[in-house]
């Protein structure tokens, strides 16, 4: 049998704007899963199926078209039911956790929470001030994150992706610019900004992503084709820490920790952090506290591709 030699994602660590963190050590059953695959080997496109909430949508829109040519006089009706029907499209959107658009973990799958484990997760990275020290409060208590990254902030900061990965962790797909109006876009516009967040983070960490989250959880109808055709799995939480706006550890922690149970995927920020009064980032302070009451209450925290592979 021929041995397969494959690329050690860390060949251009000389590159790393801060320093190296060494790789962590892990038991076989919490290791990372991190074996660079070929991209082309990820990218498996899945039929997409609309959910019953798009396909009454639709219906509604060739009912309504159908009427208003049999009988022009009820334009007004038809016309006010194909508004509101958009106005609830757009609501739907604006919950980060609904499913009512399309495919969502909002939890990890029930295989993974029977073992249990949960998922500390990271957005808006990197950032050249904190998401090192992220790194290390994680290598101090041997855990592993999923960091969702920003294409543009990776495009800036490669060597920072590469610490994460070569520490175990996941990278995953935030867009590629992050921008506020990232559910208003055109098909055209929002493929772009995934595949060239993809490309970003495939060139970086010689890794291809399986998950998506979108900008502050918003989004439109038109996005759950686009990641399936990509070969991405829309990803949001369980709960978040707010730890952009907010200020107190304390009142982040007690978001984080409140009903806290197997399978939960938890939400915290390396960029875009808010800070506390004294000026320290705010995630830097609700972290180590998390990770110890995670390890108290006996739970794993694993990546998001590790719980995809979690067997039943």
């Amino acid at each position: 049998m021929r041995r397969r030699v494959v690329p050690s994602p860390t060949a251009d660590a000389t590159e790393s704007e801060v320093s190296p963190i060494k790789p962590a050590v892990f038991p076989p059953s919490t290791g990372p899963a991190a074996t660079p695959e070929p991209a082309a080997a990820r990218r498996q496109t899945r039929r997409w199926r609309p959910t019953p909430l798009l396909q009454a949508s639709a219906a509604l829109h060739c009912g309504a078209l159908g009427l208003t040519v049999w009988h022009p006089r009820l334009w007004p009706w038809t016309v006010g039911a194909v508004v509101a029907n958009h106005l609830q499209l757009v609501a739907t959107g604006l919950l980060p956790r609904s499913t009512l658009l399309g495919s969502n973990w909002t939890r990890l799958p029930t295989a993974a929470a029977s073992h249990g484990q949960v998922a500390v997760t990271f957005d808006d990275g990197p950032d050249p001030e904190i998401t090192p020290r992220v790194l290390r409060l994680l290598q101090a208590q041997r855990t592993l994150a999923t960091f969702f990254c920003i294409g543009e902030r990776v495009r800036r900061h490669p060597s920072l992706v590469r610490e994460c990965v070569a520490a175990g962790h996941a990278i995953e797909n935030h867009s590629y610019s992050h921008s506020a109006c990232f559910s208003l876009l055109s098909p055209r516009r929002l493929a772009l900004e995934i595949a060239r967040a993809q490309e970003a983070i495939i060139s970086a960490s010689a890794q291809c992503p399986r998950f998506f989250r979108a900008p502050a959880g918003l989004r439109s109808p038109l996005l759950d084709p686009l990641l399936q055709r990509a070969g991405l799995q829309l990803a949001s939480w369980t709960r978040r820490g707010f730890d952009t706006v907010r200020t107190d550890p304390d009142r982040i922690l007690g978001r984080l920790a409140r009903n806290l149970a197997a399978g939960d995927i938890l939400l915290l920020h390396d960029g875009h952090a808010a800070r506390t009064a004294h000026g320290m980032p705010v995630v830097l302070e609700v972290l180590p506290r998390l990770l110890e009451l995670l390890a108290a209450r006996g739970l794993q925290p694993v990546t998001l591709p590790q719980a995809l592979a979690c067997p039943r």
